[in-house]
């Protein structure tokens, strides 16, 4: 009896496939083989859901609105460094303060680009230096390639970061200006003005030359 319903059967997939039974059932079990390596890979709904409630994922606080600051020096820039998790993470370009707190992982403590965090990193940005004397903002004797490159990062952070400040510039008291100050009041103390009603005998008498036409009138 089994013999005839195989012999049934690879008529059948003779007549049907086109193909020997040996044949048909090799590519059966390929096409078995891949459904579940497949079916493995992505798995069904169900097997997410399940996977979903056994590890369920983190949750990430949401960041806070940026708060503006108005205009501090490098020294208070320096405080948001990153390094404090209750403060956000700020970086100057060209004097202009951004917050860069939603791209932490770039810019926080470990991240790729930290020492640039707290700073006016123009210099650095423009010449794609990690050194630390180009952590300034100073950008004098740049090329203009450089100058370029800078001006690609200023685009970038005023599309994708808000600005919350400046950085105030400290304008140094030099030597000249404190010793012109000093001559201006040592003049303005020396020299005497007489009054305008005051005795005339202060008043050093003016003496002019006769002039030729007074001789003669006199004569």
């Amino acid at each position: 009896m089994a013999l005839q319903l195989w012999e049934t059967l690879k008529e059948a997939i003779q007549a049907y496939t086109g193909l020997s039974p040996s044949t048909f059932f090799t590519l059966l079990a390929l096409g078995l083989a891949v459904y579940y390596v497949v079916s493995g890979l992505f798995g069904s709904s169900d097997d997410h859901r399940v996977r979903a409630r056994e590890f369920p994922q983190e949750k990430v606080d949401p960041l806070p609105p940026p708060v503006q600051l108005g205009e501090v020096t490098e020294e208070e820039l320096s405080q948001y460094d990153g390094k404090d998790p209750e403060k956000p993470v700020l970086m100057a370009i060209k004097g202009q303060i951004y917050d860069v707190s939603q791209s932490r992982m770039f810019y926080g403590p470990g991240g790729p680009y930290a020492l640039f965090a707290g700073k006016d990193a123009s210099r650095a940005l423009a010449k794609m230096s990690f050194e630390e004397k180009d952590l300034t903002g100073d950008i004098s004797g740049l090329g203009p390639f450089e100058l370029d490159a800078l001006q690609d990062w200023e685009y970038k952070f005023m599309s994708k970061y808000v600005k919350v400040g400046t950085i105030k510039k400290l304008i140094p008291v030099t030597e000249s200006s404190s010793s012109s100050s000093e001559v201006v009041e040592t003049t303005e103390r020396d020299v005497q003005v007489p009054a305008e009603n005051g005795p005339t005998s202060e008043i050093p008498d003016l003496k002019t030359e006769e002039t030729p036409s007074a001789t003669k009138s006199e004569e």
